[in-house]
């Protein structure tokens, strides 16, 4: 590998938010057909793990949709508003967080909507539009005095008055005469007045929703599209409230589509208050919570599809990053992936290592490049790199739980060690917060959902694999996984959703790790 393309290598951005506008269009890669799905004129949450895409993806589909003369606004949320300590102080109502982020949000809404509008050269009925946006600006600024804060106010009432007569006489001859006569009079009052009551933002839902309205009726095409990205930044109390409020004002509002990409595992749009009511988003009915980038990027042990998949991912953005830097780019698809791994099994093993994430698969190639400086990346600079990534990336965020990273070190030993597969599968309807955190830090990936078996009708499975960081050093031992699954004739293959004849073998009874810790606190 010559010196240039390692140096474009080593420039692979980590996060979308850094990299320029025109670089991330011209690196998108989509994955058919998620793009076409957020197209569509509905509200959605889009769904995906860190490092998966989702704001590559919401940028490029705000450019998308700009391109077809509708208003796109992108919001970070971890970026609104200036009193954050607000939103997580636990000692403050529920209600007036809430209520003050969502303020926060839409009044970002309304100075974006205002500096679209008014910087181009569109022939718009400004009259119309300034007042619609006056009154939206107005339903999002009212604070009412409620609960218990006392003010005193003080005033004085003061009164005086004086009168004076004087007269003077003179002659020519000196004599002279007078007369002075004087009254004055003063009086003061003071006067205290007392108000309880505590300074509070509240929104009136009706009035919200009619001036969005009278906006979307002034705005060309009659659209808005809001994209929200970072919805887990959000402290989770809050999130079932802000998604009232958006329910409530924003969602019915005609022209308006509402796009959220959050993590599935740290979101919590809805609470039940009762058995036929609820606060927050009801999944499905007010908005459509079927799109996941992990059912997207992990390629269902389909090698060809992951493969092309990366291919463009790397070269469409080297390509970018060298037409930026003004250097010299003449490799096509094929060429790059030649010049930058030593054979196509070296360039199969870097797919399965990235686990169908992308940040996950720059951060590993970029160590690759620094491990192996000037030279094309082969299999022990490629595993040597990997192990780096995940022991400084994914194996410090489970060790905050040692609950956790014990389970992670059992599941290793238990289906690694022992079976010599790389897949579990846990029953679909089954809860367990720990492999919810595993799932989370990316040490864990959902292959497939909602399986059935043929020995075992009515019980549904899902089949989780482990991290190619988690067993990197069992790769060269006898101990190294030989496929995801068993089957009676232990071929560890992958093998179809519906022929798993050996399933028992294959369930992660997670009874038993409960059972060795429980013995281990008793030691």
């Amino acid at each position: 590998m010559d010196a240039a393309l390692s140096k474009l290598l080593l420039k692979l951005p980590q996060r979308a938010e850094k990299v320029k506008h025109k670089a991330l269009i011209d690196s998108f890669v989509d994955v058919e057909p998620l793009l076409n799905v957020l197209e569509r004129e509905s509200d959605q949450i889009l769904y995906g793990r860190r490092g998966t895409g989702k704001t590559h993806v919401l940028k490029y589909l705000m450019t998308h949709i700009t391109d077809n003369n509708d208003i796109t606004l992108y919001v970070d949320l971890r970026t609104i508003g200036s009193t954050g300590g607000l939103y997580s102080d636990t000692n403050q109502p529920l209600s007036q967080r809430s209520t003050r982020l969502l303020l926060d949000i839409m009044s970002y809404v309304h100075d974006e909507i205002r500096n679209i509008l008014f910087k181009g050269d569109t022939d718009l009925d400004y009259k119309n539009i300034t007042k619609s946006l006056d009154d939206f600006a107005s339903s999002i600024t009212e604070i009412e005095v409620v609960g218990t804060f006392k003010s005193e106010i003080t005033t004085k009432e003061h009164d005086s008055s004086s009168a004076a007569v004087k007269a003077d006489l003179s002659t020519s001859k000196g004599l002279s005469a007078g007369l002075s006569t004087g009254s004055s009079s003063a009086s003061e009052e003071e006067i205290k007045e007392t108000r309880e009551g505590t300074y509070d933002y509240h929104l009136h839902l009706g009035r919200l929703y009619k001036s969005l309205q009278h906006i979307i009726n002034t705005i060309p095409n009659n659209k808005l599209w809001i994209l929200l990205d970072e919805w887990s930044s959000i402290p989770v109390d809050l999130q079932p409230y802000v998604a009232d409020l958006l329910r409530r004002a924003v969602l019915p509002v005609e022209g308006i589509f509402v796009k959220i990409a959050a993590i599935e595992k740290r979101t919590k749009f809805a609470i039940k208050t009762s058995p036929s009511s609820y606060v927050g988003f009801e999944l499905g009915s007010d908005i459509s919570a079927d799109l996941s980038m992990d059912d997207f990027m992990v390629f269902d042990n389909d090698e060809q599809k992951a493969r092309k998949f990366f291919i463009k991912l790397i070269h469409k953005h080297v390509l970018s990053i060298a037409t930026s830097d003004g250097e010299r780019f003449d490799y096509d698809e094929e060429a790059l992936i030649k010049n930058i791994f030593t054979q196509e099994n070296v360039f199969m093993e870097f797919v399965r290592a990235s686990e169908g994430i992308p940040r996950d698969s720059f951060n590993i190639l970029s160590e690759a490049v620094i491990k192996n400086y000037g030279k094309i990346v082969n299999m022990q600079s490629l595993r040597k790199a990997s192990k780096t990534w995940y022991e400084r990336d994914k194996e410090p965020a489970v060790g905050a739980n040692e609950t956790a990273l014990n389970l992670l070190h059992w599941i290793v030993a238990e289906v690694i060690a022992h079976r010599q597969a790389r897949a579990f599968l846990l029953p679909s309807k089954a809860t367990h917060p720990l492999i919810d955190e595993l799932f989370d830090a990316r040490v864990l990936h959902l292959l497939k959902k909602n399986i059935s078996s043929h020995d075992q009708p009515g019980s549904r499975y899902d089949v989780y694999k482990i991290d190619y960081g988690c067993y990197i050093d069992l790769m060269s031992t006898r101990r190294a996984p030989l496929g995801f699954l068993y089957k009676e004739d232990k071929n560890r293959v992958s093998v179809p959703v519906d022929d798993y004849r050996a399933i028992r073998r294959a369930i992660l009874e997670m009874d038993k790790f409960f059972e060795s810790e429980r013995q281990q606190r008793l030691c």
